[in-house]
């Protein structure tokens, strides 16, 4: 029969995503099928799945460690913030709405269902399933219909190991004051616990960990040192991309404007991996750098109330100046958008019915729909002549003199648009820079060598991942208290 474990953690960002990456991959290579499995996720960081849906890109990262392809059901509810008290709500893959915060914990409960019905699918084909919480179990004003954390957990039936941060400090006071503020039944699935990001000495934790060990009643499953390869593998969170851009090396300047509603910033890890690659995240209040040779803007879950900030940031003065100093810009799904004449939203699909100006460097203009365009595809580079895969996933249509200098193909059909003069560049298309050959000739035009096997560099971090978490937690005793379902 299978069984399924679940990893809660003591709040938002301690680990918990790249451990279940870890153990998952560690289970795999001892023989079992495993799944990965978050109930409920918040992020617009999104992967396309082969049955044509999206969920969070840590479960996608998730799937690739067990060496399956990513599916809908591996995460059924997937929020995407439009804006500071509301967002789109994804269920099992589709679009269901958009709610506000309030509106939302109302109803969760009611998507139980779906993502019972998910969980159960993935248990007929493997022998495991890793399932991932949300934030933190100890959050006492949303545990009331949870989806995400002990309210699945009580629903399925499954064991939960609580793991903590101590790199935040304070580590002792979080897992012990979680299990002071849950309920009885809700404590009674806790089974361990474990502590994350240790940085030095592991020893000089030795009382710490037994300390917790003591007051909880729980065992440990380790103390487990922050991982250094952590760079190398895919980005969930917006929280994680100040670091990743610092890991970038010295050479070509690309300047990467952080927006509030910034999405799929995936297109990041490849350029940050590459050696000859400044990546360079510049926060809001902080100009364009004028020494950047690309400027490239990402996706955005909220185009408009994106570019109104870039506005106000001033960069739309910096972008302009950029441009008439002979650099470049690339625009990617919401940042191709902005950089069009006009942006449309006649129905009030992401926010307010509006008509804005946009950036007005590319001679095209974007409609939004409700159609949302979710695909993998295969494309060309014709300029290279290089082959690249990508992924669509977005809403709106976009149309121009410009379209007529497309400078990709994707499944035969013409994809982007162009400046007259070349520079400035836009498409729809994400993660064409993890095709190394399209990755090397786009940035050979910049003056950089590249040898880098940007996919393969992912699978070995999983491997060294996988390691890390063997070397440094129980495995043998997570399994043990995975439970039948």
């Amino acid at each position: 029969m299978t069984k399924a474990i679940m990893i809660q953690g003591t709040g938002s960002n301690v680990g918990k995503s790249m451990i279940v990456a870890g153990l998952i991959r560690a289970c795999t290579r001892r023989g079992l099928r495993v799944r990965p499995f978050k109930p409920q996720n918040m992020s617009n960081n999104a992967a396309v799945t082969e049955d044509g849906g999206e969920i969070g890109r840590a479960q996608a990262l998730q799937a690739r460690a067990a060496g399956v392809a990513p599916h809908t059901d591996m995460n059924p509810v997937l929020l995407k913030p439009q804006s500071a008290t509301g967002a789109q709500v994804v269920v099992q893959g589709k679009i269901a709405g958009q709610q506000e915060a309030w509106e939302f914990g109302r109803n969760k409960a009611s998507l139980m269902p779906a993502v019972l019905q998910s969980f159960h699918r993935l248990a007929e084909n493997c022998d495991l399933i890793v399932i991932e919480g949300a934030g933190s179990p100890a959050e006492t004003n949303l545990r009331a219909g949870d989806i995400a954390n002990m309210g699945f957990a009580r629903a399925a039936g499954v064991a939960v190991v609580l793991m903590g941060d101590i790199d935040r400090g304070g580590v002792i006071a979080q897992i012990v004051g979680t299990q002071a503020v849950l309920d009885a039944e809700d404590n009674a699935l806790i089974r361990g616990f474990a502590v994350n990001k240790f940085r030095g000495d592991r020893s000089l934790f030795d009382a710490g960990r037994d300390d917790i060990a003591a007051r909880t009643g729980w065992p440990s499953l380790g103390v487990i040192p922050w991982f250094d390869a952590a760079h190398r593998l895919p980005a969930e969170d917006v929280m994680d991309l100040p670091a990743r851009a610092r890991s970038g090396g010295s050479g070509c300047v690309i300047a990467v404007p952080r927006l509030p509603r910034i999405a799929n910033f995936d297109d990041l890890d490849p350029l940050a991996a590459e050696p000859g690659v400044d990546l360079r995240m510049i926060m809001p209040g902080s100009p364009l750098p004028a020494d950047a040779d690309l400027v490239l803007m990402v996706g955005s879950k909220s185009t408009i109330s994106d570019l109104k900030a870039f506005r106000a940031d001033g960069w739309d003065i910096d972008l302009a100046a950029h441009i008439r100093r002979g650099g470049h810009v690339l625009g990617l799904c919401g940042g191709y958008q902005m950089l069009g004449k006009t942006i449309t939203d006649p129905q009030g699909i992401e926010g307010p019915a509006a008509r804005v100006a946009g950036l007005g460097h590319l001679n095209v203009e974007t409609t939004m729909a409700p159609l949302k365009h979710l695909a993998e595809k295969s494309g060309q580079h014709p300029a290279s002549g290089t082959d690249l895969t990508g992924y669509e996933i977005h809403i709106g249509e976009t149309t121009g003199p410009d379209c007529a200098r497309a400078w990709l193909t994707f499944d035969g059909t013409a994809e982007g648009a162009a400046s007259p003069s070349g520079r400035v560049q836009g498409c729809y298309m994400h993660g064409i820079f993890s095709s190394d050959a399209f990755r090397r000739a786009y940035l050979g035009g910049f003056g950089v060598t590249s040898s880098l096997d940007f996919e393969s560099g992912v699978d070995d971090a999983l491997d060294a991942l996988a390691d890390h978490v063997e070397t440094y937690m129980d495995v043998d005793l997570f399994l043990s208290l995975a439970a039948e379902i």
